[in-house]
């Protein structure tokens, strides 16, 4: 239910954006670099750090769409809720649960950061363009988690799955087009 009274009370991110058009306009290519750009991550990869974070975050509107996404680039069924019951134990890539050790503090207690966190990325064959890379998408989440959380969208599973598709056909460019803001 979106606490703007301006919007649907079903208001969804598309809406918001048309609203707020200027919104869009700065912060579309911004997802579209973190999430499509150049990176040592995956689109698969960035887009489960994308859905893990917001699970830490308890954000639906965000679980939903990019948990879709990922199972768009082949992220398998389950993968989400095995994550944030267990990182070490979730069949993934070993090589990427030590990134996502690191955003789940980065998400949930960011001022005990250390040096040692960093390098634990690092042993795991990471360099610090991916260390950076998931940095980024985690603070991509966090702040559209609060985004979103913050006015009140919300979404239905059907709108969560065809933003999934359309994340993982389209990008996030696609949204400037279809509010005509190119």
């Amino acid at each position: 239910m979106s606490y703007l009274t301006s919007l649907p009370e079903d208001a969804t991110l598309f809406e918001l954006m048309r609203r707020f058009p200027g919104l869009a306009k700065r912060l579309v290519p911004i997802n579209n670099y973190v999430m499509r750009g150049p990176s040592p991550l995956t689109a698969a990869q960035r887009e489960t750090i994308a859905a893990y974070v917001s699970a830490l975050n308890a954000c639906e509107y965000c679980i939903g769409s990019h948990t879709e996404a990922a199972k768009a680039f082949g992220v398998p069924e389950g993968t989400l809720t095995a994550l944030v019951a267990d990182i070490d134990q979730a069949d993934i890539e070993d090589r990427f649960k030590p990134i996502l050790h690191y955003v789940r503090k980065l998400t949930l207690t960011p001022s005990s950061m250390t040096e040692a966190d960093a390098d634990a990325v690092y042993a795991g064959g990471w360099d610090e363009e991916a260390l950076f890379s998931a940095v980024l998408v985690c603070c991509t989440f966090n702040y559209m988690n609060r985004l979103t959380d913050g006015v009140g969208l919300a979404a239905s599973t059907q709108q969560a799955v065809g933003s999934g598709k359309l994340l993982r056909e389209k990008g996030y460019e696609v949204i400037l087009k279809m509010l005509d803001l190119e």
